[in-house]
């Protein structure tokens, strides 16, 4: 996420469809992944507000959206130009969301970069987990490698039932409209791991502006979860981007074996009192969707 400023006097719009020009600008100037595709589906799902740029008719100077899923939502795409920052644009469309999830009784939750990382702790929200960004360009350091006891088989229109539950138990929260739409967009990528008669994970994937984006891998897990990246790997080309939660080692250095090289940290952050927490079960996600989306 960007980072936020404080004050601001520009009128908020209510973002649609019909500014999907403006949020593609946004995401360009800041050098994120997200696509048209990714900005559909975040408008589609989600809140969103906005200030339109002075200086061109029909674009933006600033956004922030907010996926909802239950109880909790995702605070998401804070962005502003570089020509309108120190403004107070950001911040001001930050406290916008978060007044509109309070009036909804749900928990804001976000992916922090570092720049953005002491402006959201100012405005309360507190550090749970996190993960690296890692990006892989060279496909003549794959190493394929079948894991024994694990079957990885593409996801068929009956897995669905399983992937949904292993997934909200990781996640918190249903968000079946999201990962149906990601494994439309790059089937390929859409697979399942079994152990024996168990689902033991799955792992789905998306194309980016910039590379394509791995994620989320929801697993028992480590093995079962490299398995899941080792197939992802021999089903793409590079650009390749993965983010990897902190927490194991060895799967790092498993990705770095494989030439993938280290971008920027996120946090994952719960807005609120201490006796707050994030939602789901951690230990079974090795990749999250992407920081958009949580």
């Amino acid at each position: 996420m960007a980072s936020t400023e404080g004050g601001g006097d520009a009128r908020v719009l209510a973002l649609s469809e019909a500014h999907l020009a403006g949020c593609l600008a946004l995401s360009k100037s800041a050098n994120w992944n997200q696509n048209e595709a990714d900005w559909r589906l975040m408008l589609s799902i989600g809140r969103g507000w906005g200030v339109a740029d002075p200086e061109r008719k029909g674009m933006l100077a600033a956004s922030t959206l907010v996926l909802p899923y239950g109880s909790f939502a995702w605070v998401s795409m804070v962005l502003v130009l570089p020509q309108y920052r120190s403004q107070g644009l950001a911040t001001r469309l930050l406290r916008c969301a978060l007044g509109d999830l309070n009036s909804r009784a749900q928990t804001a939750i976000l992916d922090a970069t570092p720049a953005g990382h002491p402006v959201y702790a100012s405005e309360g929200f507190r550090d749970t987990w996190g993960f690296r960004r890692y990006k892989w360009t060279d496909a003549s350091r794959r190493k394929p490698a079948a894991m024994p006891g694990v079957t990885i088989r593409p996801v068929g229109d009956g897995d669905w039932a399983a992937i949904l539950r292993l997934d909200a138990r990781a996640f918190g929260a249903s968000r079946a409209s999201v990962l149906r739409d990601l494994a439309r967009r790059r089937p390929q990528l859409a697979m399942l791991a079994q152990s024996g008669r168990e689902v033991a994970g799955f792992a789905l994937g998306r194309e980016g502006r910039e590379a394509v984006q791995i994620g989320p891998v929801v697993a028992q897990d480590a093995r079962t979860a490299t398995a899941l990246l080792e197939a992802a790997l021999a089903r793409v080309e590079p650009p390749v981007y993965v983010d990897l939660v902190d927490r194991d080692e060895a799967l790092q250095a498993w990705l770095g074996a494989r030439g993938f090289e280290f971008q920027r940290p996120f946090t994952r952050m719960v807005h609120g009192a201490p006796g707050v927490c994030a939602p789901g079960e951690p230990s079974l996600v090795f990749c999250p969707a992407g920081p958009e989306l949580g």
